[in-house]
């Protein structure tokens, strides 16, 4: 190649340089013709598409099948449709199946049913089955039957509920009446566990049990742990007393308690002005100590309400005043020993009281019992007893164990 040096010819040796390398590139650059290219299916672009039109993308299908007289691949999608096979898109709209979701499982709750109605089922029937035991296992029985009444506890008037540590001559008499109401009690059984109380909760039930041998019913004594004091006076008076062996009975007495805190008065600077009409108005007051006169006149209420106590036994017991007396100092006596100084008939258990009970009212077999006032599940929930406690049974016989004149005890 020559230069042309003349300026004016410069740009024509320049344009002819070019056009020689443009000519020399495209010579030696490799023959791409020979190879043929066949990009892949834009797959994500075709499922895309299957769920825009409502297709199903189970049905969508590649071939991939090379044909025998190239060497070049290519894959057209396909969709299945029953007998045969067309390429993707050219479908008919109806004949895509609509996306399958898979339906939730519904729990079989059937089971959980029969468990809640078999829960309260059992619930109900054992209401009903501890309201029939407590009614003594028939509450309408025809059968001939041994009523038993319980006699628990420090013994007072009042109505304070039984279960408490309390044996109320309320409860007791109210019981006996209740027995005598039913036709199909021939014998009742006072079950005793007492160590006395209140003379006249004694004077009370002595004289319902009275009321109920007028009737023609027997009444026997279940004693337990103790009988003893005022229960020893409720005791005598039945057709039959059955005690264990040591069993603690006898304390035939009567005790009146006075306090006399005047000392302490007087440290802690305490005074009392008593403003009486009487001079014995304000016997068993703690601010003073009782005046010899006062001593004599308690003395003698206490031998008044002792007489009426051995008067009672001597009569109940075919014994008379001066064979009481020489028992009745106030000691007690078990079982065994009571038995031997005519206090009580029988040793035994409670089931040989009921069964000597049974046997008294002319029933023949194994009798029927009727428990009629024994502490229960059903007396707690349908009962006074739901709102009561040891603490409020306690108050409520304060008015007696703490009175400020003094009180009486057998």
């Amino acid at each position: 190649m020559t230069y042309n040096t003349d300026p004016e010819n410069e740009n024509e040796d320049n344009d002819e340089l070019m056009e020689e390398l443009l000519e020399e590139s495209v010579l030696g650059a490799p023959d791409l013709g020979a190879l043929e290219y066949s990009p892949e299916p834009e797959y994500t672009e075709v499922l895309d598409n299957v769920h825009e039109q409502g297709g199903s993308v189970d049905n969508v299908v590649v071939d991939t099948s090379e044909p025998s007289d190239a060497g070049t691949v290519k894959k057209v999608p396909y969709v299945d449709m029953g007998d045969k096979r067309v390429p993707y898109g050219n479908e008919p709209i109806s004949s895509r199946e609509p996306p399958q979701y898979a339906t939730p499982e519904k729990k079989d709750r059937k089971w959980q049913y029969i468990a809640v109605i078999s829960v309260l089922m059992l619930i109900i029937g054992g209401s009903f089955a501890v309201i029939y035991l407590s009614f003594g296992g028939d509450l309408y029985t025809t059968d001939e039957r041994v009523a038993v009444i319980y006699v628990q506890g420090f013994m007072l008037t009042g109505n304070l509920p039984s279960g408490f540590g309390y044996a109320t001559s309320e409860d007791v008499c109210n019981s006996l009446r209740k027995a005598t109401e039913d036709d199909s009690v021939k014998a009742i059984v006072l079950r005793v566990n007492s160590g006395g109380g209140s003379p006249v909760a004694a004077e009370e039930i002595v004289t319902e049990i009275k009321r109920v041998q007028d009737m023609g019913i027997p009444v026997v004594i279940s004693m337990g742990d103790v009988a003893a004091s005022a229960a020893y006076y409720i005791s005598a008076p039945a057709d039959l007393i059955v005690a264990n062996p040591s069993t603690t009975t006898g304390s035939i007495g009567v005790i009146s308690v006075y306090t006399n805190r005047s000392a302490y008065y007087d440290d802690e600077g305490i005074e009392f002005y008593v403003s009486k009409s009487g001079s014995f108005k304000d016997v068993g007051g703690d601010w003073r100590g009782l005046t010899p006169e006062e001593k004599e006149y308690v003395d003698n209420v206490v031998l008044d309400v002792y007489d009426l106590f051995i008067t009672s036994v001597a009569e109940n017991r075919n014994m008379t005043k001066g064979e009481v007396k020489d028992i009745a100092d106030g000691r007690i006596y078990i079982g065994k020993e009571a038995q031997k100084l005519g206090l009580v008939d029988e040793l035994g258990n409670f089931y040989d009281a009921i069964d000597a009970a049974a046997e008294l009212g002319g029933m023949e077999g194994e009798p029927s019992v009727y428990y009629i006032n024994k502490p229960s599940l059903s007396s707690i929930l349908f009962g006074s007893e739901e709102t009561m406690s040891p603490q409020n049974a306690e108050r409520l016989a304060s008015y007696y164990t703490e009175s400020p004149v003094g009180y009486l005890i057998e």
